[in-house]
């Protein structure tokens, strides 16, 4: 008995201790995550109801204003192979044998409609590389969007339904969003349509570190509110009081991948420059000074003997770029931007990226002990003042053909889920090739191609010679390759 009874003593004793370790040594870190799919788990309620009535405010006229302009939207994608997959089939062959292998991954965010003729911001991760995206408004009306422009870098994307009259959320000026400030949330978390919560702002100018490429030119200066947000919210409004959009919610922080207090939001400032450049240019349109920056701190400060630690300090001048044209110099420290102060190289980021190439901008700096105000005109990555071109544009001129998305008709008859139509063959690679008008390209080089801007990232990325497998409406298959070098 007492040798039994000493067993269970160490075991229980051990359990402890493993946990313990787990808890307080191994404490596992909070994760900045994207909120987008999910469905409701049983027995969780999200309950964030502060009482407001009793402050004096109200959100009612604010959320009446913007709710049905958010909207819930449903994406599908093409499964790919992977040994995980090929487990999961063979499960559902025996459980689901109705199923199959081609069956579509399915998987849900939220949008904001921006204009009454059906346009629609959501997040680039909402709907890149999705084969089909369906946009349900709140009266539940069910359309299928076109994807008009995707930026990565500020993680948005530009939809447009075809209707018109519709509801939509007037732009706000994100600089005028102050720390405290009541905010709300509208958005389809779980699936749950036309979900309103309530929060203040937290934050400004946040970098999480969600967004990093491999060109540095991501932008993030995120909002940071404690409005509760989960997966679904993503692409959903952020609106203030007056029912004004304030930013587009994005992200999470959470150790388990649901709302924990903290939800990130992409300023409106920078919705509505990157939403213009994709509805004028169809490719974001992005300046740059010329500099590499670093965060002023104590002890940059002090390495530098600064009089204080604020702006933005100047680590280093491209040797032709914009800023050594200004005369700006390594070790000038950026104060402020157009009249506004920047603190953080996220700050300067979310400023700059408000502009476009070409424009001027006025730059106020401190040089030593002297504050000097310099006129900046902002450049493209190729360090020019121009415009850049939409890379399709090039493409379907060495083509030689217009390039347009399928409609759903032709879709249901073809019994097809993506593709991209070749419409007026014209003298080009196309042509060469033998292809005809009206030829539906699917696949190119057995990756499934969904629209314009993927026919040309992966033909561009395969200059020596490329495979075309496509069907014709009238159900004739055919298959084409050629070459782009000239």
């Amino acid at each position: 008995m007492k040798k039994t009874f000493g067993i269970i003593l160490l075991g229980l004793l051990g359990g402890m201790t493993a946990l313990g370790i787990y808890h307080w040594i191994l404490k596992p870190e909070s994760k900045v995550i994207y909120i987008q799919n999910d469905t409701l788990p049983a027995g969780h309620t999200v309950n964030y109801a502060p009482a407001l009535e009793a402050m004096g405010i109200s959100f009612t006229d604010a959320a009446e204003r913007t709710v049905n302009a958010v909207v819930h939207i449903r994406t599908e994608y093409e499964r790919k192979s992977s040994l995980y997959d090929y487990f999961f089939d063979f499960h559902d062959f025996f459980n689901h044998p109705r199923n199959n292998r081609n069956r579509p991954i399915v998987a849900t965010g939220s949008g904001v409609i921006i204009s009454p003729n059906g346009y629609i911001v959501t997040n680039n991760h909402v709907v890149t590389e999705a084969n089909k995206v369906e946009v349900t408004l709140n009266d539940k009306r069910s359309y299928e969007a076109s994807i008009i422009g995707l930026d990565p870098t500020t993680d948005l994307a530009l939809l447009k339904i075809d209707e018109q009259g519709l509801p939509f959320i007037p732009y706000g000026n994100s600089d005028d969003v102050r720390v405290g400030e009541w905010v709300l949330a509208v958005g389809n978390p779980f699936n749950l349509t036309s979900t309103v919560t309530a929060g203040i702002v937290s934050a400004k100018a946040r970098n999480i570190n969600i967004l990093a490429n491999p060109e540095g030119t991501s932008i993030e200066s995120f909002i940071q509110t404690d409005a509760a947000v989960n997966r679904g919210n993503s692409g959903g409004a952020l609106v203030n009081v007056q029912g004004e959009l304030v930013g587009i919610n994005a992200a999470i922080a959470s150790r388990t991948g649901y709302y924990t207090g903290y939800s990130f939001a992409i300023p409106s400032n920078i919705v509505r420059k990157v939403v213009g450049d994709l509805m004028e240019f169809g490719i974001v349109q992005r300046g740059f000074i010329g500099v590499s920056i670093r965060e002023v701190d104590a002890q940059l400060a002090r390495e530098k003997s600064l009089p204080d630690i604020k702006g933005v300090y100047i680590n280093g001048v491209s040797e032709s770029g914009a800023a050594r044209e200004a005369g700006l110099e390594s070790g000038d420290v950026i104060l402020q931007v157009e009249g506004f102060e920047v603190n953080h190289t996220s700050e300067l980021l979310e400023r700059i990226g408000q502009f476009r190439p070409g424009d001027k901008i006025n730059i106020l700096i401190r040089r030593g002990k002297k504050t000097i105000s310099k006129e900046v005109i902002l450049r493209n990555q190729d360090n020019t003042a121009a415009p850049v071109q939409k890379p399709e544009i090039a493409l379907q001129e060495v083509l030689g053909a217009e390039l347009s998305p399928v409609d759903a008709e032709t879709k249901r008859n073809l019994g097809i889920q993506h593709g991209v139509m070749v419409q007026k063959v014209g003298n080009g690679k196309l042509s060469e090739a033998g292809v005809k008008d009206n030829y539906i390209i699917l696949y190119i080089d057995n990756t499934a191609v969904k629209n314009v801007a993927e026919v040309n990232k992966i033909i561009s990325g395969n200059p020596r010679g490329v495979l075309l497998e496509g069907v014709y409406p009238d159900g004739t298959r055919a298959y084409y390759g050629f070459g782009l070098q000239r």
